[in-house]
């Protein structure tokens, strides 16, 4: 059946599923068993269904194993990227087999999207925005970082709506919107309600950059539904952290402020996760790789930080991750010299790399 099995001596297959001696059974790109190994055998029939069975020979369904002296957990998930600016393969093997890319040319990224999708696609499982809707002049139009195409200027709700049902058409995963009133003009109340209104009829997300004071109060008014960065120009108001943390999601990107320094930036955006999390409110790991020495792959500074807004190691690798390890799903599978959840040190440590089945490292 071509089936291959990963063992382990530890890992986290999840959330409260930390085990030894795991086993994870891979067969056409996807999960077919994932559990523990002793003494446990894995059969898989030919419609990929498998059950473990007690007492056997381990995984029996599986033609080829690895066996890592390490700590196996999912693949990495950073959920905010700019792809087109650093090195996607350096990305994979760094432990991060998805990516989402919140700000690129659509001609380009969506290419890269529907790439990634294939067998020999050196690099992570790549999801988009496209380029950020913004108004004439504003965020990032001129930004030296951002290749034409990467803003979408728009002028009055009506073309706002018309730019969401088009990116969306051509793939979106998210839609962006730019609320940068350091660097520029941002959209008026009615073209950011429109951008909302248009992404949630075609049953997508809108997430934003926010920057500026009472910007991220205007997106929490709006409906935007994650901020694409922890809002740190400004401390956030209690009430303003506890609407956000009811329906709103933030993608950390907390060491673009501090790159191992201690910042104002820093402590502002730290402040304001930290409330945000005990708020109740659900926080995701993403770097903003691209913008200033961010490496690629598992960013360890970015995991430190998260633990320093309050996050615990398993807390961490949930922000971390997107999917358990169950049978079903995509079968990326990181191992780690040690385990994270007595160091967060060891997910800079990685030794193996499987994405869809296809081994990196």
């Amino acid at each position: 059946m071509g089936g291959l099995a990963i063992r382990a001596t530890a890992g986290w297959l999840g959330p409260g599923r930390l085990v030894d001696d795991p086993v994870v059974v891979i067969d056409g790109g996807r999960v077919v068993f994932a559990g523990v190994g002793a003494d446990t055998a894995v059969v898989v029939d030919d419609g990929g269904r498998a059950e473990s069975l007690r007492g056997g020979p381990a995984y029996a369904g599986a033609d080829r194993e690895i066996r890592v002296d390490g700590f196996l957990l999912p693949g990495a998930v950073d959920r905010h990227v700019h792809l087109g600016l650093s090195d996607p393969a350096a990305v994979v093997r760094g432990g991060v087999t998805g990516v989402r890319d919140l700000g690129w040319p659509a001609d380009v990224v969506f290419s890269m999207v529907e790439a990634s999708e294939g067998p020999s696609f050196n690099g992570p499982l790549v999801r988009a925005a496209g380029p950020m809707i913004t108004c004439p002049g504003g965020y990032p139009s001129r930004a030296t970082w951002a290749p034409p195409g990467t803003a979408w200027e728009v002028r009055g709700a009506g073309e706002a709506a018309t730019a969401v049902r088009d990116l969306v058409a051509r793939g979106a995963s998210v839609i962006k919107v730019a609320l940068n009133a350091d660097a520029g003009p941002t959209l008026s109340d009615e073209e950011l309600l429109a951008v909302c209104d248009a992404a949630h009829a075609a049953s997508t997300a809108v997430t934003a950059h926010v920057q500026g004071r009472g910007q991220a109060a205007r997106a929490v008014g709006a409906g935007v539904d994650e901020f694409a960065h922890c809002p740190w120009s400004e401390r956030l108001a209690e009430d303003l952290v506890a609407a956000a943390a009811r329906r709103m999601r933030i993608v950390s990107t907390l060491d673009i402020h501090s790159y191992g320094r201690d910042t104002p930036e820093l402590r502002v955006a730290t402040d304001n996760l930290r409330r945000f999390h005990a708020a109740g409110g659900r926080v995701a790991y993403g770097t903003d790789l691209g913008n200033g020495p961010i490496p690629p792959g598992i960013h360890v500074g970015e995991a430190f930080h998260l633990f320093g807004a309050g996050l615990r190691p398993e807390q961490v690798l949930e922000a971390l991750t997107h999917r358990p390890l169950a049978p079903g799903e995509e079968a990326d599978v990181v191992v780690l010299g040690g385990s994270p959840l007595e160091s967060l040190a060891a997910l800079a440590d990685v030794q193996l790399v499987v994405r869809g089945g296809r081994r990196f490292v």
